[in-house]
């Protein structure tokens, strides 16, 4: 009754291919959206855009990025936090060489010099996968790490090894630097994540999305149906990497205001493995999913009234996220993602039995 597609028709090519074929995925959208570009922006105070919804949607970003490598192509990878501190530093970069250019367009560029660092470090996937794909992108994650510390030209030698970001504008309004609002910050974010979501999803659910699919299902098979392994695996890194480089820019522009290499370390590469594999493989909705359980979930705890001190309040934390984790993973491994299927299934047979 909630969820029913019954009368719903497609009579044509593009409403076959459509994203959302059915009515209540799109009024679902439209309301999910309006919460978050309306709702939010009037009713958040500047703590809870600037430490909660501005780091899970850059968090949800990346999950995304890995997800298309691990979910979709079936390529493990423990390099994210380096590729993002790859964007984070092009963007740098570009910013300060030239800072007569919209700093927007920088941080999307960014992205395009993780997917060849990305490239690059995916060449191994053709020979190796599984266990020994995952030890050669850890490589490139320590090896990454280490430039970000030792090559003083991506900090421009600057005595303390960090990153400062400049301030910037757009139509005249702060958007980067402390005069920039967490609310003008938060709207940023939020239009380039819809937008490269809606970039993935078409991406994954077209042509190119379908091969990375048959290699993640069976490369045999893939490779004797007419897919070429390499250039479809390189693929893969590049546009994962990408979407990791972007969320690297955005972490440092519009949330953090400074960085140092170590924020790119294999912790945050760990961070984003979980809310991939919580969230759901091969699920985009799974990305969003699992950053709220991952990101938000403990800030949430520790604004709780608990007592005590900050360790302990820490490491109760840590307990907490952890037994969650080890639930799910034992009562729905598909992710959260397989959550959400499973109760639309239930809304269209409501009320009969399922």
């Amino acid at each position: 009754m909630f969820y029913r597609e019954a009368g719903q028709f497609k009579d044509n090519y593009a409403a076959d291919r459509a994203i959302f074929p059915i009515l209540q995925d799109r009024i679902g959208l439209g309301v999910i959206l309006a919460v978050a570009f309306l709702v939010i922006p009037m009713l958040g105070n500047a703590f809870f855009l600037n430490s909660i919804m501005t780091p899970f949607l850059i968090m949800a970003l990346g999950a995304i990025g890995l997800n298309i490598l691990v979910g979709y192509t079936g390529l493990l990878s423990l390099g994210t936090g380096a590729f993002m501190g790859v964007g984070a530093y092009a963007a740098y970069k570009l910013t300060t060489s030239f800072p007569q250019v919209n700093v927007l367009i920088w941080v999307m560029c960014s992205g395009f010099f993780a997917a060849a660092v990305g490239a690059v470090f995916g060449l191994p996937s053709l020979r190796i996968k599984g266990f020994y794909l995952a030890v050669a992108t850890l490589a490139a994650q320590f090896f990454l790490q280490w430039s970000f510390v030792r090559v003083g030209w991506l900090y421009n030698y600057d005595p303390s090894g960090a990153i400062q970001i400049p301030a910037r504008t757009l139509f005249g309004l702060p958007i980067t630097g402390p005069h920039a609002t967490p609310l003008t910050q938060y709207l940023v974010t939020l239009s380039i994540v819809v937008f490269m979501t809606l970039i993935a999803s078409n991406i994954v659910h077209g042509r190119i999305g379908r091969s990375w699919m048959a290699v993640r299902d069976m490369d045999i098979a893939a490779q004797l149906m007419g897919i070429r392994l390499l250039p479809t695996k390189l693929l893969a890194f590049a546009v994962s990497s990408f979407f990791c480089g972007v969320a690297g820019a955005l972490m440092v522009f519009f949330w953090l205001g400074a960085a140092e290499p170590v924020v790119f370390d294999i912790n945050l590469s760990f961070k984003i493995l979980f809310m991939v594999i919580i969230g759901g493989l091969g699920s985009l909705i799974g990305c969003f999913l699992g950053a709220a359980l991952i990101h938000v979930l403990p800030i949430l705890i520790r604004m709780l009234p608990l007592g005590g001190d900050a360790a302990m309040v820490e490491h109760l934390t840590f307990l907490l996220v952890g037994a969650l984790i080890i639930f799910f993973l034992i009562v729905e491994p598909h992710g959260l993602a397989q959550l959400w299927r499973l109760l639309k299934q239930k809304l269209r047979v409501w009320p009969f039995p399922y």
